[in-house]
């Protein structure tokens, strides 16, 4: 199976870094270039092992995915449930570890297409689509955990109770 893979050095904590990642909603939105809606399903009020999500691509693509792993501050594990037509399987993990003061972070995503006799085709334009993808994902994101507005509106989002949120990240179903 093809994997993609995108990293960043970030200058911000692996827990915020981490934390950050792991938004949905509109506060999503402010960083992520990939994703015109997010959020979480079946009542799920915050990501974990089991959670499944619904996201829809700014390409108008749409996919339900379920969280695999979920060890803050490390890793999450990711894998689709349903979606595109032409992905076989799709999986995506993100690692964050502690590296000079400040956070390395490497993203992956393995997939395989279908029908089997495209597969060989639809692989090389898939890596290449999904190569830029999550280079366009991951230094939008480390532009985010870099700029000191948008993380000080981050900790003060987080830092409220859920219930006090105007729009808290990710609790509406697209």
């Amino acid at each position: 199976m093809p994997q993609v893979r995108a990293e960043r050095f970030i200058r911000i904590d692996p827990d915020t870094a981490f934390a950050l990642s792991q938004t949905t909603g509109s506060f999503r939105l402010k960083w992520d270039p990939f994703i015109s809606s997010q959020g979480f399903l079946d009542g799920a009020q915050a990501p974990g092992k089991g959670v499944r999500t619904r996201t829809r691509s700014r390409l108008g693509l749409a996919m339900v995915s379920q969280y695999v792993s979920y060890a803050p501050p490390r890793n999450v594990g990711m894998t689709m449930v349903s979606g595109p037509w032409f992905f076989a399987n799709f999986g995506g993990g993100w690692r964050f570890t502690a590296d000079d003061g400040g956070t390395r972070a490497v993203w992956k995503y393995t997939f395989s297409c279908r029908p089997a006799f495209l597969r060989p085709l639809m692989e090389r334009i898939g890596s290449r689509v999904l190569g830029y993808e999550i280079e366009r994902r991951i230094e939008a994101f480390a532009r985010a955990c870099e700029d000191p507005a948008l993380v000080a509106e981050f900790k003060a989002l987080h830092k409220k109770p859920l219930e006090a949120q105007a729009d808290p990240p990710g609790l509406r179903e697209p």
